[in-house]
């Protein structure tokens, strides 16, 4: 084998793994858009499920009396 022809199988060999691990990065990139999708889907539910709460139910600070020591 010419060394042109073992320089040419070692390129090859090198875009192979490169277009192999590029695909790889992409199917990672692709599964977090997912679930980034999906947590900013949760994160429309909590919202509107606080903001449903009703405003009686939660404690202000001029509701309770004082502690005993003071």
């Amino acid at each position: 084998m010419s060394s042109n022809e073992a320089r040419l199988n070692e390129l090859e060999m090198r875009v192979a793994f490169q277009d192999d691990t590029i695909q790889a990065l992409n199917d990672i990139v692709a599964d977090q858009q997912r679930q980034l999708e999906q947590l900013a889907s949760m994160i429309k539910v909590v919202n509107r499920q606080v903001k449903s709460l009703d405003p009686g139910t939660s404690r202000s600070d001029g509701d309770e009396p004082p502690p005993p020591h003071y």
